[in-house]
């Protein structure tokens, strides 16, 4: 009887986290639809102007000087080789993982050159292309640890090679690291994490979820966390009540929002 009510809550729990994730995709459908872009552009985004004195956090000087040196290090870099495997086969162009600024691959990899790190954590597997960029900036020692609740193989335009996965420095677990019971068994890895990737579904559940989980974590390093999309709709409310040391990155970044945010050891548990 205990399991099957703990069952029903865990199915009830999964049917409003769906539902949530609906309601949240239509409200921004129809903003969409009342507020036509006025300009034409390959990709357009609805969003907000917001006052910043009133936010949830503010930049602190540690950050500040990554963010400075990251930038440097994004100038020089080339990311013509992870292009050509995209091979034509999205709806832009191959050369644009190397537009930088506006979009945040260069930057990604920048970020890696100057934290050399041990452990990244990237939440958001997809096509494989953020993670490409970043593992080509991080030393022989360190390790990239993808997460997604799709194998990565299973992505129709995928760009790994299963060499990729070889000898260890490229890894992928899937799972929901906003499910509390999955999230504690990766609880170490993600307290070893120097820099983590959000990229996540952006649905208004997923992120919230897991940033408070991450928040409650006792961490053993200090972590950078970089979200993407920050300036979509959908990211509004999660960048603003982020009540922590944060920097907006978007002029350096993705050009639907970067956002840089530190949570330092103490900070956890």
């Amino acid at each position: 009887m205990m399991f099957f009510a703990q069952g029903w809550i865990q199915c009830e729990s999964t049917v409003c986290q769906q539902w949530l994730a609906a309601k949240h995709r239509l409200r921004w459908a129809v903003i969409r639809r009342l507020l036509p872009c006025p300009v034409l552009a390959r990709h357009a985004e609805c969003s907000f102007l917001l006052s910043e004195d009133d936010s949830g956090g503010w930049p602190c000087n540690q950050l500040i000087d990554l963010s400075v040196h990251a930038i440097q290090e994004a100038r020089h870099i080339d990311l013509t080789p992870i292009s050509a495997r995209m091979a034509g086969r999205f709806s832009y162009p191959d050369s644009l993982i190397n537009v930088w600024p506006g979009e945040h691959y260069r930057l990604l990899a920048g970020l890696c050159r100057t934290l050399v790190p041990d452990v990244v954590v990237e939440i958001g597997t997809g096509e494989g292309l953020s993670a490409l960029s970043m593992l080509a900036s991080l030393p022989p020692s360190a390790k990239l640890v993808t997460f997604d609740v799709i194998p990565w193989h299973r992505y129709p335009r995928v760009c790994f090679l299963p060499e990729d996965f070889q000898g260890g420095r490229l890894k992928q677990i899937t799972g929901d690291l906003s499910n509390e019971k999955f999230f504690a068994t990766q609880a170490e890895l993600l307290s070893q994490a120097e820099l983590l990737f959000l990229d996540a579904p952006k649905d208004g559940c997923f992120e919230p979820r897991f940033l408070s989980l991450l928040r409650n974590l006792k961490r053993e390093r200090t972590t950078v966390l970089v979200l993407d999309d920050i300036r979509q709709l959908n990211m509004l409310k999660v960048w603003r009540e982020l009540a922590l040391p944060r920097l907006d990155m978007t002029s350096f970044g993705h050009f639907t929002g970067t956002g840089l945010a530190l949570l330092a050891v103490e900070s956890g548990g």
